[in-house]
């Protein structure tokens, strides 16, 4: 009796930015920016948050600017 390999298509995660049409990403948005970064203060890469890689950058620049004017932490406690 031969197996059967349950075969499954992964839906393909698209960019929540470019579908809202958002063209710039504020640093002062600690809402939208808390939801990209995990618990231990890492921020998520693209391949698991679905961002294209422009919004990936503005992104990552974003959290940057936040953690230093400290706003986000740099590190979980």
């Amino acid at each position: 009796m031969a197996r059967r390999k349950k075969s499954f298509s992964r839906r393909r995660k698209v960019c929540r930015f470019c579908v809202d049409k958002i063209d710039h990403i504020d640093y002062k948005d600690l809402k939208l920016l808390q939801n990209y970064v995990v618990e231990r203060a890492k921020i998520l890469p693209r391949r698991i948050s679905g961002n294209c890689a422009r919004h990936q950058r503005m992104l990552q620049r974003a959290i940057k600017r936040a953690r230093h004017i400290a706003l986000l932490p740099f590190s979980s406690d």
